[in-house]
């Protein structure tokens, strides 16, 4: 049924009822009822050798079982193996909010007797995502662009050396340019609290001597109050993250939490005084999970993108010359042929082929 002319009139001036402002302040709002209902997408990679508790932090952060089909391999089937990529995606819903999360994890990587080049797997993923982001960005249909490029590595050290090891660091000078990595010191309750802070501390003067690019936390702007200013600070002093993970429940003066006993006390995954858990999720989830995406589309990912329009346009003045001097009827004066599309196609093929051939030789 249609509606009266006085029915009409009420609604529109319900509609602007403050004549005092024109409206487009609402625009924030709009804007958040539209992304609600288009959900969320976010992909997590995870990078470290066996042993060091990935798994279990991955569940214990996003409270889901990622991993109840594991297969572990024994040591003698590690001796040959290989990385594997193996790419999980959940749903989450929280107060309304969908979130598509994807982990990324990497067994294998590290546990070889030769781990040399054992993150170019790792390496070659990242750039695949990039490849197809660009390929789906320049194509004809860009509605519906499905965005895998990952967004976060979290990259696991193992606290039983004196700092970083060899393929610590070659891994990360390989994907600091490429990928925001955050490096986690892994079982943190094996470290009494003065050997966590001297690895926190050995860890972080590595990183600097070596010139690796870790994911670097936003500087506060200056209308931020203090405490903001404050967490801020401790976010960038925790780095790396000491953590713990556990999937169990136990219970200890009256309380159930997740946690590990032992013989000479329980340690709580989510108590700030036993570990950085707290401070890694919140990071991860409630304050810098837009940041992460921002750096990786602003940053990685145009990195990746200039690279290749500036290979694609010199490959098509090469292309352009060499057509110049092939037989045929002379062009009009003042205009070029066109590159067909199926050349264009060519063009964009070996342009991927020189950047993999380019990058395998850097390595």
């Amino acid at each position: 049924t249609s509606l009266s002319v006085d029915q009409v009139s009420r609604t529109v001036q319900s509609m602007d009822q403050d004549k005092e402002y024109v409206g487009f302040a609402t625009l924030p709002n709009q804007v958040h009822r539209k992304t609600v209902k288009k959900g969320f997408t976010f992909t997590l990679m995870v990078a470290g050798e066996t042993g060091l508790g990935k798994s279990t932090l991955i569940n214990s952060l996003f409270l889901t079982d990622l991993y109840k089909d594991r297969k572990v391999p024994n040591a003698e089937e590690r001796i040959g193996q290989t990385v594997d990529i193996v790419k999980h995606t959940i749903g989450i819903e929280e107060k309304g909010i969908k979130l598509w999360l994807s982990i990324v994890d990497t067994p294998g990587f590290g546990d070889a007797v030769n781990n040399t080049a054992s993150w170019k797997h790792v390496e070659d993923y990242i750039d695949q995502q990039f490849e197809q982001y660009f390929r789906d960005e320049s194509g004809l249909n860009r509605k519906n662009i499905k965005d895998n490029r990952v967004h976060c590595l979290l990259y696991f050290i193992s606290p039983f050396g004196h700092g970083l090891r060899p393929i610590d660091v070659e891994c990360m000078k390989a994907l600091h340019e490429k990928v925001n990595i955050i490096p986690l010191l892994a079982k943190a309750d094996s470290l009494t609290h003065a050997e966590a802070y001297s690895k926190k501390s050995k860890i972080r003067e590595e990183i600097k001597q070596f010139g690796i690019n870790i994911y670097q936390f936003p500087e506060c702007e200056s209308d931020e109050d203090e405490d903001s200013k404050r967490q801020e600070q401790i976010l960038k002093d925790s780095i790396p993250f000491a953590v713990i993970g556990s999937n169990i429940q136990v219970e200890s003066k009256g309380r159930k939490f997740r946690g590990r006993s032992y013989p000479w006390g329980v340690v709580e995954v989510e108590n700030p005084i036993h570990s950085d858990f707290l401070l890694l999720r919140n990071m991860l989830v409630r304050t810098h999970m837009q940041d992460l995406k921002d750096v990786t589309r602003e940053t990685h990912y145009e990195n990746y993108r200039a690279q290749c329009i500036q290979s694609m346009t010199r490959m098509m003045v090469q292309e352009r010359k060499r057509r110049w001097v092939e037989p045929g009827p002379p062009p009009t004066p003042g205009r070029r042929r066109p590159l067909p599309l199926r050349k264009m196609q060519e063009v964009l093929e070996r342009i991927q082929e020189q950047m993999q051939q380019s990058q395998r030789g850097s390595c």
